[in-house]
């Protein structure tokens, strides 16, 4: 959810900073939008808002979003922060298992009970850590935008992304990108995402996959020394 941004958002905020936290459904309340199409649409609402400068900051699913938008329009972005985000899978077979499996998770999204699905996202294991969402769940909300939430899984498959550690030098900007420790597969792929960019650093914490939310004060310490270097 874009609120799940407002502390971080909040922060930047107090020091004069702004701070968009994007809300993803949208773009697929009315029809399907594909990763590459998706980054063109964004690009263009990024460069109509004419900022002097643009930091860009993607997590996980949005980690892969944010990959796009800067192959698509690199100049745009001044830097950007990637956490815990996967470059591609490299096998057919894997692509094809991952979408089968991100069809699954559609269909229950779409007709499934909503306490339920969003309790089997939480029990996966690469999720697991010791951060615990607020009672009641805001993502009960979300129950509202089931139908985008189902399309995600179809148009953002990791299935459906094509491998981009090839054409990553073509992002100039300075990267950051941000793993948990114990947050293994995710490390690796971004220890191998890093070589392939021209100017980029890798940095860990002790924590899993969610890792702006396990270690908010470490994050935005993170994100502003990058910014300010």
């Amino acid at each position: 959810m874009a609120s799940d941004w407002e502390p971080f958002s909040a922060a930047l905020a107090a020091e004069g900073e702004f701070c968009r936290a994007v809300e993803l459904w949208r773009f697929l309340e009315c029809e399907g939008i594909g990763l590459s199409d998706w980054a063109a649409a964004f690009n263009a609402e990024v460069r109509a808002a004419g900022a002097e400068k643009n930091i860009l900051i993607g997590y996980s699913m949005g980690g892969r979003l944010a990959l796009h938008a800067l192959l698509d329009d690199p100049e745009l972005w001044d830097r950007a922060v990637i956490v815990s985000a996967h470059p591609g899978l490299t096998e057919q077979e894997e692509r094809f298992r991952r979408m089968v499996n991100d069809a699954e998770w559609a269909a229950l999204a779409l007709t499934g009970d909503w306490g339920q699905f969003l309790k089997k996202w939480d029990e996966q294991s690469v999720l697991s850590s010791a951060f615990q969402r607020p009672e009641p769940d805001p993502r009960e909300r979300l129950v509202n935008r089931r139908r985008a939430i189902a399309r995600s899984f179809m148009e953002w498959s990791l299935g459906k992304q094509d491998n981009l550690l090839e054409v990553m030098p073509r992002m100039t900007c300075p990267v950051l990108w941000l793993t948990g420790s114990s947050d293994e597969k995710f490390t690796s792929l971004a220890q191998e995402a890093v070589e392939k960019l021209s100017n980029a650093t890798h940095k860990t914490f002790d924590c899993g996959h969610r890792l702006p939310w396990e270690k908010p004060e470490d994050f935005l310490l993170a994100v502003k020394e990058f910014r300010d270097s």
